[in-house]
Parts: structure tokens; sequence; C-alpha cells
């Protein structure tokens, strides 16, 4: 599909369009610094600067997989309409004049809500609906937005017409044209502060979003878009910026500050790498940090070149925080200069909904939570995620049945219908449950949080044993004379539960007693021990097989087959046409956890 310029060479500054002025700030923010003796008083502007990032469609403080109020352990609340509270008062405190509202990417992806409007009654769709974060950013006012990862996870058609559907830009300076290599969204925005009796304040945000999207979303974007690292194009696009007057240079990136990248070396470029922006490129005074989904209030880094300070700050995802980077600038021989930056979060669970947006969005929410609570089969008995991590649970393996029943069906008739298919699955969630009794797409979507889809892979043994002592990293090294606590048995060097694999349809043991690498015992197909050429059909999400998690040999093997259905609604489909979600017809014992050939359970 040819990309839509259009709006880019409309919006984009790099045609000199890409600027919006705000009207004149009113008094409070300006004033006059107090002089040395004998001279004049500089003039002062303060300015601050509100930043979101990761919202994944939340806009109500709702569970929709739990048809309740959202609550977690620590009471957090979360949603835009609570942001928009937070962000009213803030524009009261400060003067609006004397703000801006940004976000740091991922916000068409995550919730029910968001996944309804993208597939069910589509915003693509010929006279379709407004996107609810589309409907909600407008109406709280965001000036700009950067890409997020997840805004691809749809296709480039949905987020084509989530960008015309929004009233503010969606930023990517590294989302390129594959074929002219230029940015084939705004690489910026910029905005005017007018401060009485001074020159106007001149304030730039740089949109970076993240490489692994080439990886990730590679069915939507191969030969479509490129992705180069972050630190090449701040590098590039911050020296423009600054000669074209910004005062202020802030870069909201959907990029942690980690430094490290769960892909491994199968790109050239770091994903997490907000830091080694900050502290390799000079100009900037501010990052806006996405991705990582962990709250870091304020985090200094030292930029190498001019050993100026530049200041960092991530909201807690889900719009459960929002950042406030305070700006205090000073008029120095005619040009506004950065004296001091400090950042701040606000906290969500303090303050209410608020009403415009509850009233705005109210219809959208209903017809989804009416969607998600839609019977399609009964459970003979209760299945839970809660020990699926170190058990082979019968829940997961309900997932690898169905995938397996639809890639033998899409293989039928071809040349690779006779060899064996085993199906790959993960742990994605702790609390997960199927209860018995009525089951609904909300039990089920609760099972597979992701919008993943399907792929065939064509896998050897040999291939498969190294991709389970891979997944089997995931287990932390527990001597056999050493008691187990479940709570500190897994995520090994911080492997998160949905880069664990099972593997249906072989049998084997994950020794963990040795050391990674040489974990995997008794590795069977069938009854016998697996011959390392024999060909097998991995059913895999698309996740996975584009190389997330940086799993040996998938993203390499020859692909079979792929499709676009999501494996959540292929797993309703299947509880549907079942009637009865029995774990007679899916559930075996594929895997155990052993020390020295003893199982731990």
């Amino acid at each position: 599909m040819p990309l839509n310029r259009r709006k880019f060479l409309k919006k984009s500054a790099v045609t000199g369009a890409g600027v919006a002025v705000a009207g004149a700030v009113g008094a409070p923010a300006a004033q006059a610094a107090q002089p040395a003796k004998g001279s004049r008083p500089r003039k002062r502007y303060a300015l601050t600067v509100m930043g979101t990032t990761d919202l994944h469609g939340n806009v109500f403080n709702w569970d929709y997989f739990k048809d309740a109020e959202y609550s977690d352990a620590k009471g957090n609340a979360k949603g835009l309409s609570r942001v928009s509270t937070l962000v009213n008062q803030v524009r009261e405190e400060k003067g609006r004049r004397n703000t801006l509202l940004i976000d740091a990417g991922d916000t068409i992806q995550g919730t029910p809500l968001t996944y309804y409007y993208a597939k069910v009654d589509p915003i693509t769709a010929k006279g379709g609906p407004i996107h609810p974060m589309a409907a909600a950013m407008n109406a709280i006012g965001y000036d700009a937005v950067a890409l997020g990862n997840h805004e691809f996870n749809y296709g480039i058609e949905t987020l084509r017409k989530f960008e015309d559907q929004c009233r503010f830009p969606l930023l990517g300076a590294n989302a390129l044209d594959a074929k002219t290599l230029k940015p084939a969204f705004p690489p910026y925005f910029i905005k005017k502060f007018h401060v009485p009796g001074a020159p106007s304040v001149k304030v730039a945000v740089l949109g970076l979003t993240n490489p692994g999207i080439a990886i990730w979303d590679k069915a939507y974007v191969e030969g479509k878009m490129v992705f180069p690292g972050l630190e090449e194009q701040a590098a590039k696009w911050v020296p423009k910026l600054r000669s074209m007057g910004a005062d202020v240079v802030i870069v909201s990136a959907h990029s942690g500050s980690s430094g490290t990248s769960s892909y491994g070396d199968q790109l050239p470029y770091i994903e997490n790498s907000a830091a080694l922006v900050a502290q390799q490129v000079p100009g900037i005074d501010a990052i806006l940090v996405g991705h990582a989904h962990t709250e870091i209030a304020e985090l200094l880094v030292t930029n190498e070149k001019t050993g100026r300070t530049v200041v960092l700050s991530e909201p807690l995802c889900y719009a459960q925080r929002l950042t406030l980077f305070d700006f205090d600038l000073v008029l120095d021989k005619g040009c506004w200069k950065v004296e001091s930056v400090k950042a701040t979060v606000r906290d969500s669970k303090t303050v209410a909904d608020d009403p415009k947006i509850t009233k705005l969005l109210k219809d959208d929410h209903d017809i989804v939570v009416e969607y998600v609570n839609q019977v399609v089969g009964t459970a003979t008995e209760t299945l839970t995620t809660v020990d699926a991590r170190y058990k082979d649970a019968p829940i997961i393996d309900l997932i690898t049945k169905v995938q397996e029943d639809v890639v033998k069906a899409a293989l039928a008739g071809t040349e690779y219908a006779s060899l064996p298919v085993i199906a790959q699955a993960s742990p994605f969630s702790r609390t997960s449950q199927i209860p018995a009794g009525e089951v609904t797409i909300r039990d089920l979507s609760s099972l597979y949080v992701y919008d993943n889809t399907l792929v065939a892979k064509l896998m050897t043994g040999a291939q498969l044993k190294a991709y389970l002592e891979y997944s089997a990293e995931y287990f932390v090294q527990t001597a056999a004379d050493s008691a187990v606590d479940v709570d500190k048995l897994t995520n090994a060097n911080n492997r998160p539960d949905y880069n664990y694999d099972y593997v249906s349809g072989l049998s084997y043991e994950i020794d963990i007693a040795q050391a990674p690498g040489s974990r995997i015992k008794n590795l069977a197909y069938d009854g016998a021990a697996l011959d390392d050429t024999r060909k097998f059909v991995l059913a895999v999400n698309n996740y996975r097989a584009n190389g997330g998690g940086a799993f040996p040999h998938v993203a390499s093997a020859q692909e079979l087959w792929s499709e676009s259905t999501e494996i959540r609604t292929r797993i309703a489909e299947w509880v549907t046409a079942k009637g009865v979600l029995d774990p007679k017809e899916f559930a075996s014992v594929d895997w155990k956890l052993t020390r020295n050939g003893t199982p731990v359970f």
C-alpha cells in the first residue's frame, strides 16, 4: 500500500508549515529577574511540558477482562479521563498558554476498546467511527504524540486513519519511507509562546519511535518503512531545530532508558536508547521516555560533549501518571536560555474522572463491555494461569491446541501436510482464569492479551532443541538440595514471562540445577528421542516468528503460512465451535521442571 504523503507534506515542519503559535502568555509566567546592582532586570519565563506514554487504549479506570474498576496492589488508577483532570489542574495552576501536552507513543493498542475499533467496528470502514483514543486526546488538547511500535499492530491503513482523526501530529523522525528514506510522518512539532515585551519562546518537540517495529510488525512495514536508530536521527534533527531558532528542544522517545534490546543482535539499533540519546546528542533539554512501562520521575544524564544535564522522565504506563517538566528560561542578550529543568510526576489515583471525557466516550465503552461479555461456551472446570510459568498448565495447552488445529487445517493439501505440527505459547498473565460454567469473550481475551497473529515456520529437531534451551534460560539455576521458592524461580536476568515458551507436541524436562544451555533433557517426539534432522511445522505467534525475544532460528526459518486473524479470535472461534471447553480435549503434560532428574513439583 503506498504511503499517504499528503498529511506529512501538509504538516511537516520540513516544509516550513509545522509551526503552531500560541496566544499571548498571561503575566504569571513572564516576569523580571532580580537585576544585579546597576543593571537592567532580565526577563524570565516559566514553561511546563506535560507528558504521558504507553496509554495502550486506556480511556477509563476499567478492567475489561475483570468487568470491574481497575485495581492493583498499589492502589493505582489509570485512564485518560483521570489524566484529563490532572492536565486541567496544571493548566489552571500554570496558565494554559504556558503549557504543552505531549505523549511518547503506544496509543491505539492494548485493550478490548482499541481492538474493537480496529477490528470489530473498524475506523477504516466507510463511514466508520472516530477512534476513542483520537476523540479523547483531541478533547484533552494534546499538542503532539510520538509514534510507538504498537501503533503499527493493525497495519498502516489503520494508523493513517487514526492520524487523520487526530487534531495533533503523530511524530516519527526515524520512521522513514523505505524508497525515498524521507520521513513518512512529521519529524517534529514547533510551538511559539508569546512573552509580552520580549521575543517569543520557541519550543521544538522531536518525535522518535522504536527500531524494533521492523521486527515486530515486519508483515506490515517491510518494503514500506524503515526505522533507523534514535541516536542517529536525533543527531541529524536536533541541530536543525536549533538552527531554526528553537529555544527549547524536547525529545519524545518511544524508547526506554536502559540501553538494552530484547531482540539481541537482529538489528544494529538499540531498542531502549533514550539515555544514550541524552548522552550523545548535544542540544537536548529534556526527554519524555516511553516503551519500558516503568516509572522514572526524574533521571539526570550528562551530555558527554557539552557537559550539560539532560532531564529524562517516564510516567507510568496506562495513564497512571503524568510527567511535568518545569522549565525556567531567562532572556540573555536577546535570546532565551534554559536556566533549569525539573521533572516530577502526578498520580492519577489522586483525582476523579473528568466528566467531559466520561460523557464523550461512555457509549463507546458500553458497546465494548457488552461485546466482551458475550457467552461463547461452557467450561467443565476452572482453568487458571496462577502457576503456569513453572508447571505445564492446561490453560496454556488450550492456546497451543488451537494453534495446532488452525495450522493443520491451513496446510491440508499442501506438500507440508504430512509434517508434524507443534506449537508455542507463553504464560502472558499470572492472573487469568476461565471459570467453570459460562465462558465469555472477556475470559478468553484475558488469557491472550496481545493482538498476535499466527505463523507456520519450518524447523528441524536440532533447531527446536536450541529454541527450548534458550527458553529455559528463564529459570533461575537452583541446586538440587536448595529450597524452591516459586517467587524467585523465574525471570532470570529479568526475562519477562512473555519470553518464556511452552512447546506442545514434544516431551521434555527442564533441569534447573544445570547451567543455561544444558537444561533440556529427555527431549522426545512420539515416544522416541528427537531426531535432529527431522522436520516440524512450528505454529508460532508473529511476534516470536519475526524475532521478538531473540529466540534462535525461528526468525530465519522458512515461513510456510501466515494469517492476519488474531490468535485470540481463533481461540474464541474454537471454543464457540466446541460449545464445551473440556481439558480432556486439549490438556497434556509435555514438560516438567527437574533437578538432576528428580521432578521439582
